[in-house]
């Protein structure tokens, strides 16, 4: 008996939430995964987005290699390496050479940023700003707490409250945002200790200090244009090291209401 490929998975965006999901569907033999992203990526979680292979050309994050194609054509050449592809195509417009089978928008702008349920026999939504049954078929609950991760087949996921989720018993002291547009200045990087009270960094001589003392666990890289409330790093009171160099607890957990609603997906066609 023939044994068919894995399907083709696009996801939108890939950040640390998105290369959760992409490692999980990896590890569970969902390897034909394409990653699309913008050319100047923004995430802070840089040492746990696959995001980075946009600047370096790859990353490994954890176990699992992406790495960055010019084009759809270098794609296969890729999957048949054992990596993951990220693609610049903010705008989906090279989907229809690539032809997912399914695609998940792991953008997590909290609003729908172009993706609609006619791209792909199964589409998927993280987050707020989707509709189950109009913009995509399934979502998943990306809000920390009792729903978190849950698959919604109708309505869609909680509102965005603004509040980051709580972390060692901090919530907002522990994100910073750039108060104005400019350009983002640290000395700091990923898994540095910081106390309270220190300068975190500035946007263009204003300063960002440090609510709380910890691990840096999130950060811009030096001399980044940011916009005004564009998100510029956060501080873990847990101040474990270890934790910058692994994905994180929210993002396996989403990943594993994508891996379900997929599954689903897979088992039906058979």
């Amino acid at each position: 008996m023939n044994k068919l490929p894995p399907p083709i998975i696009v996801i939108r965006g890939a950040g640390d939430l998105a290369t959760g999901v992409a490692m999980r569907l990896y590890r569970a033999g969902l390897q034909r995964i394409v990653m699309l992203e913008t050319g100047h990526p923004l995430a802070v979680r840089r040492t746990v987005a696959m995001s980075e292979a946009v600047y370096h050309g790859h990353v490994q994050v954890e176990e699992i290699t992406s790495q960055f194609a010019d084009t759809t054509e270098n794609i296969p050449e890729i999957w048949e390496a054992g990596k993951i592809a990220i693609i610049c195509d903010p705008c989906g417009l090279h989907l229809p050479d690539i032809n997912p089978e399914i695609i998940i928008d792991a953008i997590i702008a909290k609003k729908n940023l172009g993706t609609k349920i006619s791209m792909a026999p199964l589409v998927i939504g993280l987050g707020p700003g989707f509709t189950a049954g109009k913009d995509v078929h399934k979502i998943v609950e990306t809000k920390r707490g009792h729903h978190l991760s849950r698959v919604i087949s109708e309505g869609s996921a909680e509102p965005n409250t603004g509040i980051p989720g709580n972390i060692g018993g901090y919530t907002i002291e522990r994100v910073y945002w750039a108060e104005h547009g400019g350009v983002f200045s640290t000395r700091h990087d990923i898994g540095e200790k910081i106390s309270k009270g220190d300068i975190l960094g500035d946007v263009d001589g204003t300063e960002v200090v440090a609510a709380i003392s910890g691990i840096i666990r999130g950060l811009l890289r030096n001399g980044t244009p940011v916009r005004k409330k564009t998100k510029l790093g956060d501080i873990d009171p847990r101040a474990t090291a270890s934790y910058c160099h692994e994905v994180s607890d929210k993002a396996l957990s989403i990943a594993g209401g994508v891996l379900e609603v997929v599954s689903a997906h897979i088992f039906s066609q058979e």
